[in-house]
């Protein structure tokens, strides 16, 4: 059994945890919010955070009341790679990230709202050791990142959404300049993480985040050199943290 009270939450001793979950339970919003506000205050989480998340999966079976929970969980596991002090816990709690995952993947079908739909593609995300996806993952409407050109480390802006698919050179008075458009992936060559993101929307009939998708993991061609380099490839490369391994507690490169 938990002892809460050697706990510490986002807002100091943890005490007020049980309580808040059982009347979560019941639907009651106050208590869902204070969760959320205690166990995930803006995206940190601490050994309190884990420690819940039993709790927040058996909360999670039930679908009709349950969706906030899961949501919850995939943040905490968003911020695995936090300094948190409690990755024996992780370690302990593998079990019960495999069942939210295995659920996270089970209610990403069809007929979801669009903004529940991308968070329970990004919970799934969490749950797969992914934190960099998770992070950067929207609905490519209005989607802006910047890359390092691989050849001449040339600041790259990639605009992927109303305003057009393009890499260009930002200049912060004369606005996204030299403009080149971007180069779709092509399917049958998705791979890894892009494959399983793009097959999900295609399957679930989320045209606007498969067009998206195929462009953030396509090509795009450095405004200043002219060179050609993967996008999500440099992306990750300059901003993406070692996997996380569940079983173990730990980044798998520390192992």
């Amino acid at each position: 059994m938990t002892d809460w009270s050697a706990l510490h939450d986002a807002y100091g001793p943890a005490h007020a945890i049980p309580g808040l979950l059982d009347r979560a339970i019941g639907r009651d919003q106050e208590a869902i919010d204070s969760l959320w506000g205690r166990l995930c205050h803006q995206g940190t989480i601490t050994p309190a955070s884990i420690a819940a998340l039993p709790q927040l999966a058996d909360i999670a079976k039930t679908e009709d009341a349950g969706g906030w929970a899961l949501d919850l969980a995939g943040a905490i596991a968003g911020g695995f790679l936090q300094s948190h002090g409690a990755d024996e816990e992780v370690a302990r709690h593998a079990a019960t990230l495999a069942e939210l995952r295995a659920m996270a993947a089970a209610r990403l079908r069809s007929g979801l709202e669009g903004n529940i739909y991308l968070s329970r593609l990004r919970v799934l995300l969490a749950l797969d050791g992914q934190p960099l996806w998770f992070e950067t993952l929207d609905d490519f409407t209005d989607s802006f990142v910047t890359v390092a050109c691989p050849h001449c480390d040339a600041s790259v802006t990639i605009a992927i959404g109303d305003y057009g698919c393009y890499s260009s050179i930002r200049d912060w008075k004369l606005g996204d300049v030299h403009q080149v458009p971007l180069r779709p992936a092509v399917l049958h060559e998705l791979t890894g993480t892009g494959r399983m993101l793009h097959e999900s929307a295609v399957r679930d009939g989320r045209q606007q985040l498969a067009w998206g998708l195929t462009h953030l993991f396509g090509q795009a061609e450095c405004p200043g050199c002219g060179s050609v380099f993967g996008i999500a490839d440099e992306y990750a490369a300059a901003n993406a943290p070692a996997p996380w391994d569940f079983a173990r507690g730990h980044t798998k490169d520390a192992l």
